[in-house]
Parts: structure tokens; C-alpha cells; sequence
């Protein structure tokens, strides 16, 4: 690795140079992208979802698995987590009532838990740290970091692992849930919030046969434009300590694969049915109760507009009619909000899987 002599023989490695003059830039607003603020009700009601467990690259994966209320098996949707992902349960769960909604419209619910920071999304390798990047100051791999770490950062898959999750959302588990459950596996529709918005329309674009609707809220869905990367890097190590070059390298195939606005003309020609929505990044009624949380949830809100406005102009240009977008006049970067988008959806997500 290069390095540059400064004044007095110490050495700054180039990389921890620039990452630390990207810390100073983009902190308050990488810190919020790292994951949700605000808490809706703590809906977990353990008599409610069943665990469904799923042998994957990773290791063992669980799911929550909620049924229709009627009993279908071909109305299958997937809700993603955003950045701080827990390895419990999916934060859908813990947060919203979102499960009890979607089983009344007679759709059958899969919350895939865990995944932090991993945009779901296969990656290229271990999240490591080298010497003389930034998070290795402990001289350990398992992520701790100026920033934070995750709880438990040692077992954490995508750090003694690799991170393999398209390859688990694509295969791996409709495979399991088609032998197990009957669930069919086409034709089902996703949506997340966050790091899963973006997630959602890749597995979309990338396996048409199996998703037919995505759903993104206040999602990143124009991670190549200027600063995202670097937002992004900083989030990451805030959300677990995990190494955005271990996903994918900046600005090759494999980062573009993974930006919507790349990818845009795949959803066009899928004519898959897409719901994108962002808040104005305004606080409405629901907003206020939490003022640091306000503070850090509305310029982060103020990004995901900005990247959805992006997205939508993109689609616009070569002709896509298929996404239905809604701005609300208010919201910010928390669970009230998308669990209300949910709500809004879900007609029109009904209309088109099954």
C-alpha cells in the first residue's frame, strides 16, 4: 500500500487518509444511513410467525414465516431489513404490524433475519480489515472500529463468512420453502426499506421468474452518484464494522450490478411492477417525538428523495411506465413511515403476485 511521508516520519496510509477526510464529510449523514430511526410498537408476537430454518453458504439462516389468512400458497412476498439488521429477528417484526396487515390481504409473509450491512447481496469476500485501514487499530478481523461494532462481531456471517445472501433469496430459500411449505416460487412479490429498497429492485432486475412486484422505501437508488460510495463506507462500518470493499470494488461490474439506476432498463424490460417511495424529509406528526432522531432522520431522508427523484428521472427518460411513485408531503428516515407505505401498497402488491 502506498504511503505518504509527512513532516516529523510519520506515515499516513493513503487509504486511511482519504477514508478519514470522508468520515469528516459525510459522519452525521453515514452514521443515519447505517439504519432506522424512531420505533414504531414493538409488535414481536412469538405465537404469531413461525422460525424457518435454511442451509445456505452462510450457514444456517432463519426466516420468519408468517401464513395467509386464507391458507394460499402462491401469494408470497419477502420483506428486507435496512442496514442494522438484527440476527434475532427482522426488524418488520420487532417494529411494525406490517405481518398482520399483509396476512389479512391473504399474503403469505418471509422475513429473511440478518444480513447487516450486507445489502443483500453476494459479496466478494470475508469483510476483513488490513493493516492500516481503518477499523483494524485492535488487530482483529471481526470489525470493531472507531465507529462501533455489532454485538457480536466474531460471529457475525459475512465476517467469518461470506456473505451470500442473493444467492440464499434467489435459490436457496424458495427452493426450501417451496419442498417444506408449498409455497410457490414464482411470481412472489419483495420489498424493503433503506438497504433493502435497493436490494429489493436488484433481485427484481436479476430473477424476473421469481419476483414479479418490488417495493423500495427511502432507498439508495443511485449508489454510483457522487459521494454515495462514501456515505455508504462510513455507514457500514457504523452498522457492524463491515469493509465496503469487501462487497464489491468500487465502480466495477459488480458495483454497477448493484445500482438501480444502472440497472433500470432490466425492470423496464421485466415489466416488473415497482412501488418507490420516499418522505420529503420534512417531520410530520409521527416524526416528533424523538428529537436526536429527528435530527439524524431528515437529511438522511433528504438523500433517499434525492436518489428516488434520480431513479424516477431515469425511468422517465427510457420510457418506463410500470412503477407507481409516492412522495409524501411529510416523513422521515423511520419505521412509522415505511410501516405506512406497507399499508399503502398493499393493494396494488395483491394485484400483481400470486
Amino acid at each position: 500500500m502506498r504511503v505518504r511521508r509527512l513532516r516529523g516520519g510519520r506515515a499516513v496510509s493513503r487509504f486511511k487518509r482519504s477514508i478519514l477526510v470522508s468520515m469528516a464529510m459525510v459522519l452525521p449523514l453515514g452514521v443515519s444511513v447505517a439504519g432506522p430511526v424512531g420505533t414504531a410498537n414493538a409488535a414481536f408476537d412469538p405465537n404469531f410467525g413461525y422460525d424457518f430454518w435454511v442451509d445456505s453458504d452462510m450457514g444456517p439462516i432463519k426466516s420468519r414465516i408468517f401464513r395467509a389468512a386464507n391458507g394460499n400458497k402462491n401469494r408470497v412476498v419477502y420483506a428486507l431489513d435496512g442496514m442494522r439488521a438484527r440476527n434475532d429477528l427482522n426488524g418488520w417484526e420487532i417494529e411494525t404490524n406490517v405481518a398482520r396487515a399483509l396476512t389479512a390481504a391473504n399474503i403469505n409473509v418471509v422475513m429473511p433475519v440478518g444480513g447487516e450491512s450486507s445489502f443483500y447481496a453476494d459479496w466478494n469476500a470475508p469483510s476483513t480489515w488490513g493493516p492500516g485501514d481503518l477499523g483494524s487499530s485492535t488487530g482483529s478481523s471481526g470489525g470493531s472500529s472507531a465507529l462501533g461494532s455489532s454485538d457480536a462481531a466474531a460471529d457475525v456471517d459475512g465476517k467469518a463468512n461470506t456473505y451470500r445472501w442473493e444467492t440464499f433469496l434467489s435459490r436457496q430459500l424458495p427452493r426450501e420453502l417451496a419442498r417444506r411449505e408449498g409455497f410457490s416460487s414464482t411470481r412472489n412479490g419483495v420489498f424493503g426499506l433503506s438497504m433493502g429498497g435497493s436490494a429489493a429492485l436488484t433481485l427484481a432486475a436479476y430473477h424476473p421468474q421469481q419476483f414479479s412486484f418490488a417495493g423500495s422505501y427511502s432507498g439508495f437508488l443511485n449508489n454510483s452518484a457522487p459521494g454515495m460510495r462514501e456515505a455508504l463506507r462510513v455507514a457500514m462500518v457504523s452498522a457492524g464494522g463491515f469493509n465496503i470493499d469487501a462487497m464489491a470494488p468500487p465502480w466495477g461490474p459488480q458495483w454497477l450490478r448493484m445500482d438501480p439506476f444502472v440497472f433500470a432498463p432490466m425492470l423496464k424490460a421485466n415489466n416488473t411492477r415497482l412501488w418507490v417511495s420516499s418522505g420529503s424529509g420534512a417531520p410530520g406528526p409521527g416524526d416528533v417525538s424523538d428529537a436526536l432522531g429527528v435530527v439524524q432522520a431528515v437529511p438522511l431522508e433528504a438523500l433517499a428523495l434525492a436518489n428516488t427523484r434520480a431513479f424516477e428521472v431515469r425511468m422517465a427518460t427510457i420510457g418506463a411506465h410500470n412503477v407507481h411513485y409516492d412522495y409524501p408531503a411529510t416523513g422521515v428516515h423511520n419505521w412509522k413511515n415505511w410501516e405506512d407505505q406497507v399499508n399503502r401498497m398493499i393493494p396494488d402488491l395483491s394485484a400483481n403476485i400470486g
